[in-house]
């Protein structure tokens, strides 16, 4: 179940409640991606995501890999499924940021607002995809939810159609998702007409049974 712009209201910690659940979720932690708090009370840890893009990225072509698109400076092509990101943030990191950082580590050129960043989560035998607003701090939703990433993932999307900055796009991203679109209708077309075909052919082939002289 998608819920869009779902927000918790952020419960303001103490330093020694940060600190309380810091050392709880280290603890509890089975990869080696602990938490560490600051004298500031800044804490810093790492948080996974996973990457859910059904439209191609454009990156620079030198570090382009996959199913190539377009080139010329820029190569898209479409990530792989189920690819996921490891970054190290801290507590004063927002939603925006992080998708900067994660466009940053793929060599994405595309504009950030393209992106937005989603969690996931299990609530009464029930999973949840809720949109994250722009100014939250994932690594504050890690640190409450705990380390179990069932309990609580990441997910990095685009923009659902109807909230997409189509501005954003350069005209060479636009002619790309064109010619992909053109080719994912006559790819279903053919599969119609084929369809179409074996169950003329079927009909035929009753028809003339029935009428054959007996």
């Amino acid at each position: 179940k998608d819920v869009q712009k779902e927000r918790e209201p952020h419960v303001y910690l103490s330093k020694e409640e940060v600190k309380e659940k810091i050392q709880s979720y280290n603890s509890s932690v089975t990869d080696k991606l602990k938490m560490t708090l600051n004298a500031n009370g800044i804490y810093t840890g790492f948080i996974k995501v996973q990457m859910e893009l059904c439209r191609p990225i454009t990156v620079q072509s030198s570090q382009s890999q996959g199913r190539c698109a377009h080139s010329n400076n820029e190569t898209a092509f479409y990530l792989p499924e189920g690819c996921v990101n490891t970054l190290h943030i801290s507590s004063t990191n927002t939603v925006r940021e992080v998708i900067e950082a994660l466009l940053r580590k793929f060599f994405v050129a595309d504009n950030p607002a393209k992106f937005a960043l989603y969690k996931r989560c299990h609530k009464e035998d029930q999973v949840y995809t809720c949109k994250l607003s722009d100014r939250e701090h994932p690594l504050y939703l890690r640190l409450v939810a705990g380390p179990r990433t069932e309990m609580l993932s990441f997910v990095l999307r685009e923009h659902e159609t109807g909230e997409v900055m189509w501005e954003a796009f350069s005209i060479p991203e636009l002619q790309n998702f064109l010619r992909i679109l053109d080719k994912e209708e006559n790819d279903q077309l053919q599969i119609l007409k084929n369809r179409y075909a074996a169950y003329r052919s079927k009909l035929e082939e009753a028809l003339r049974g029935v009428l054959k002289p007996g």
